[in-house]
């Protein structure tokens, strides 16, 4: 079994994904030893079913993928989704706010889910294609001060996806202090782990499967 399966979030969150294909993605998890399923949250309590025993954790979504609903929504969703089974919640920064410079609501709308999800992997996607590198370290720095357990690259959903760049910055920005999960646009093994080389200790990944088997993926997430 290939080592880098342990770092992939399994990931399907097409808008037309269908339940045979949350059936499958669980069963390929379980099969390669991948570290979770990263679903929307209509798809949690199902995947909790499936992959009960297992060492799989179920991964969601929350604001996703534009991060510019409220912080009580959120917050709601993330609630929501943990009840339902969800062990990762996944979710999207205020890019809004950023550019706005108003850091404040952006930590405080970080911390309205972490409370929400309380004793549960956070993860905060920056959206890393929509911001300077300036921003993007003031995100990280926010984001760890907030409670976040991971910083993360990218939606897969707007103009661009993870890049070895950075990765590498916000791996040097938040030292130990909290993870990289590097997703959007990793489709072969060899991108892979050029990411994990950059820092990053999580992948987020619909072509999980090629990867494991060292071919090439499909476009996607």
């Amino acid at each position: 079994m290939s080592k880098i399966a342990s770092y992939i979030d399994h990931t399907q969150l097409a808008a037309a994904a269908t339940r045979e294909q949350i059936e499958k993605l669980c069963s390929e998890a379980r099969e390669y030893g991948f570290a979770s399923v990263c679903v929307n949250s209509c798809r949690v309590p199902l995947c909790h079913e499936l992959l009960k025993g297992s060492p799989v954790k179920v991964c969601t979504v929350v604001g996703f993928p534009l991060g510019a609903a409220s912080s009580e929504a959120k917050a709601f969703e993330a609630e929501t989704a943990v009840k339902a089974g969800a062990d990762e919640i996944d979710m999207v920064i205020n890019v809004g706010f950023i550019k706005d410079g108003d850091w404040d609501a952006v930590e405080k709308d970080i911390k309205t889910v972490r409370k929400a999800c309380e004793g549960k992997v956070l993860k905060v996607i920056l959206e890393t294609c929509l911001l300077t590198d300036e921003e993007k370290v003031k995100a990280c720095k926010v984001s760890v001060a907030a409670g976040a357990d991971f910083v993360k690259t990218s939606t897969g959903f707007s103009t661009g996806g993870a890049t070895v760049e950075d990765v590498r910055l916000m791996r040097e920005t938040v030292g130990n202090a909290a993870g990289v999960k590097a997703s959007g646009g990793i489709r072969n093994a060899e991108t892979a782990k050029t990411m994990l080389e950059a820092g990053a200790n999580r992948l987020g990944c619909s072509s999980g499967v090629a990867i494991a088997r060292g071919e090439e993926g499909n476009a996607g997430y």
